[in-house]
């Protein structure tokens, strides 16, 4: 026996056997449902459209960069939305059908789905709102007014040092430009102004950040006196304008500047030393703002107008949030769902995959092996159930190979069985079987026959209530007797009458036992002596008549030869005694004649003829027969019928022995109808045209019961004039022909002879 090993060369994909449970009106519904899914995912793109425009309609001036990052994030957010809420809905849906439809694994799946919606739900709406109220109180507190106060102190801070810088720049160049006034109406020496600069810049430069420059109306620099910080640098000139401006109005002006150092607040002033001459000096006095409290004075002025720029913005601010918070709340559920959808289907999809392969190896299909995909518990489960599809398999297959043997034990058992029971059904015996209870178990063809019983009315039931008394007293007295005398047989020869038929038979009755002695019940066997012992009874009847016929025939011929001498040797003696020699003479011929007549009869019953079998019409026969009797007998009514469905067949037989054997039939019913009657000829094939039955029925007187168990034996007749050997010839020729002739009684008088005929034996063209 072959090893069974799994196949799994052509093992089907889990795709294909998951559709298994699914008929097609399920697999219609479920994309019904998809499609309802997709119509609603697809109508919800209008509302988020709408959001959309009122969140960018709103009344804010924005950068054009700003615009485009906020539409971007919010066009992102909804497709992510709408995917996310597409993928669920679409699950969740696929999930109701199932659980709606009674699938495998649904139930655990809208379990697990619940769970983690409500595991993450709960805390996702929780943080949501408080999420919320920390923004908007975040926000409430970055725009208070305190902070807008500060914020605004700062900025007039810085305002006012700035200004406090101009001021002081505008004060000190006043004071140089009294000092330059009064040194020159005092002295005109430019060594005494230049030390004067350099004197006041001494005094007023704290910080390395001043410089005074003197130049011509010309723009040509007189002097100046600088601070070592701007000395080293190259100082912008003062636009031509200004210098215009300064001297038309006779006013000073204060310039702001840039440099690498920072911002330069310059005085402008114009000083006239002569008041006949029309030559003008400018002093500019510069003050050096650094970059770095030009850079906090920057950041302090740009950070209170972004404060207003976002306090501007606070409601929008806090709308987009609410939004922000809203879809990550949303993505975060629909996350979970998704999530607890994976999951259930990570946990249902190999328990699946189990019930269906189950439902395969319910089926028959134990080559079935799945395919493990983790080395988890589901793997080991995987692992087990494919051990356990191996083992059946091999399992499977010493059962079979066992089964095999078993089948080819029982065919051989039915074999003899059937052989026992061939034989048992065409062997020329009665058999009937006994359990130990009594109930017949076995009854044969040939005992169905001979008793007129159907085995399945008797088979079953107890022989004493199924036989008729007299026959199951039979059987009664044959188990007392073995039982009494503990025999193992019991034979006796037994005289039968069945359906008022008369059997002689030769009956074995036989206890049953088994290897270890015990009783397994009763067989009765027996065998059918009555054609035999007619056939022997006919066989020394031929012989009585051969020796009879033999002892008589030879002195009839001298004692007629005699008596027809003494006629013609005397014929004066019958002139004279004419009438007495003439009636004794005349009587001995005749009555010679007479005796001939019956050794004749006597020697053709001794050696009846060897049959001469030829293919003919039984029908035609008939037929020829009848025609002369017809003629003959008006008075009788002849009457044929063939009760088949089409005509007799046609088989084997001797023609001439026939015709004799219904010469014989019909002299018999014509003698008993001497006043008329009807005579019936009935065909009658079996159902399976293996037998012949051929029914000659006569409305005579009929013959008495006594008279049915010596009919068929010679020299016995029911007529005064017959020599008995007309039935016995008849029944003669039916044996030569292996059948069999019986007489009943007619309905509702008269007789019945029924002549079976055996048609093994008939041409090609038939069974």
């Amino acid at each position: 026996m072959d090893k069974a090993t799994p196949d799994t060369t052509e093992r089907p994909p889990y795709q294909e056997l998951s559709k298994v449970h699914l008929s097609k009106q399920q697999r219609l519904q479920k994309k019904r449902l998809i499609r309802r899914v997709i119509f609603i995912c697809l109508c919800l793109i209008p509302f988020f459209v709408w959001l959309e425009s009122s969140l960018l309609n709103a009344d804010i001036t924005l950068p054009i960069s700003s615009d485009i990052l906020i539409f971007g994030i919010i066009n992102l957010n909804v497709i992510l939305v709408l995917l996310m809420l597409f993928l669920v809905l679409r699950n969740l849906a696929e999930l109701f059908f199932e659980s709606k439809q009674n699938i495998v694994g649904s139930k655990l799946k809208s379990k697990l789905v619940i769970s983690f919606i409500s595991l993450s739900l709960i805390p996702t709406i929780l943080l949501f709102f408080i999420s919320l109220q920390f923004v908007s109180t975040s926000m409430d507190y970055w725009f208070n007014t305190n902070i807008e106060i500060s914020l605004q102190n700062s900025l007039d801070l810085a305002k006012s040092y700035f200004q406090e810088t101009t001021d002081e720049v505008n004060t000190i160049g006043e004071t140089v430009e009294q000092n330059i006034i009064l040194l020159h109406e005092s002295k005109e020496n430019p060594i005494d102004l230049e030390s004067t600069l350099i004197n006041t810049l001494a005094t007023y430069d704290t910080k390395n950040t001043l410089s005074f420059t003197l130049i011509t109306d010309q723009r040509n620099k007189y002097f100046s006196a600088s601070s070592p910080l701007l000395s080293s640098q190259n100082l912008p000139e003062i636009p031509l304008a200004t210098l215009n401006s300064v001297q038309e109005n006779n006013q000073s002006e204060i310039v702001i500047q840039r440099s690498p150092l920072g911002e330069l607040i310059r005085r402008v002033g114009v000083i006239q030393l002569n008041a006949n001459s029309t030559e003008e000096i400018y002093l500019i006095t510069t003050f050096l703002i650094k970059n770095e409290q030009k850079s906090q004075l920057d950041h302090i002025s740009k950070g209170i107008e972004d404060y207003r720029q976002l306090k501007y913005l606070k409601k929008p601010f806090k709308f987009w949030l609410l939004i922000i918070l809203l879809i990550v709340t949303l993505l975060i559920i629909f996350s979970a769902i998704w999530f607890g959808l994976y999951i259930a289907k990570s946990i249902t999809g190999p328990l699946d995959k189990i019930a269906m392969a189950t439902r395969r190896v319910a089926e028959g299909d134990l080559d079935f092996v799945l395919e493990k995909q983790s080395n988890d518990e589901m793997g080991l489960l995987v692992d087990s159930f494919n051990t356990m599809t191996s083992n059946l398999n091999m399992s499977n297959a010493k059962l079979a190979d066992a089964h095999e043997a078993l089948q080819q034990s029982s065919r051989e058992s039915d074999d003899r069985r059937r052989y026992t029971e061939i034989i048992l059904q065409n062997v020329e015996a009665g058999v009937i079987s006994l359990n130990e209870e009594g109930t017949i178990t076995t009854i044969n063809r040939f005992a169905e026959k001979l008793l007129n019983i159907g085995k399945d009315y008797f088979i079953g039931r107890n022989f004493a209530k199924a036989l008729p008394p007299e026959h199951s007293a039979i059987i009664d007295e044959f188990i007392r007797e073995i039982t009494i005398t503990g025999k193992q047989s019991v034979r006796q020869h037994l005289k039968l009458s069945v359906l008022r038929e008369n059997f002689s038979l030769l009956v074995t009755f036989t206890r049953l036992e088994n290897e270890a002695g015990d009783s397994l019940g009763f067989v009765l066997v027996f065998a059918n002596l009555t054609e035999l012992e007619k056939m022997q009874r006919m066989a020394a009847w031929r012989e009585v008549a051969r020796r009879i016929a033999h002892e008589i025939k030879n002195p009839l011929t001298p004692i007629q030869l005699s008596a027809q001498r003494l006629r013609r040797r005397y014929p004066e003696i019958i002139e004279e005694e004419g009438s007495i020699f003439d009636q004794c003479t005349n009587t001995i011929i005749k009555q010679v004649d007479e005796i001939k007549l019956l050794v004749s009869e006597f020697s053709q019953f001794a050696r009846m003829p060897k049959s001469n079998k030829a293919p003919a019409d039984m029908t035609a026969i008939i037929n020829e027969t009848l025609f002369l009797y017809k003629q003959a007998h008006t008075n009788i009514s002849f009457r044929i019928r063939i009760d088949a469905q089409g005509p007799v067949p046609t088989f084997s037989f001797d023609s001439e022995q026939m015709k004799r054997c219904f010469i014989n039939l019909f002299d018999n019913a014509v003698a008993v109808l001497p006043d008329g009657g009807i005579v019936d000829i009935i065909l009658e094939p079996d159902k399976e045209e293996e037998n012949l039955f051929i029914h000659v029925c006569d409305s005579g007187p009929g013959i008495s019961e006594d008279e049915k168990l010596k009919l068929f034996e010679p020299y016995f007749s029911t007529k005064k004039t017959g020599t008995g050997l007309g039935l016995a010839i008849v029944s003669t020729i039916v044996s030569d022909h292996s059948g069999y002739i019986r007489v009943h009684d007619n309905t509702p008088h008269g007789t019945i002879f029924t002549i079976e005929l055996p048609l093994l034996n008939k041409n090609s063209n038939l069974k």
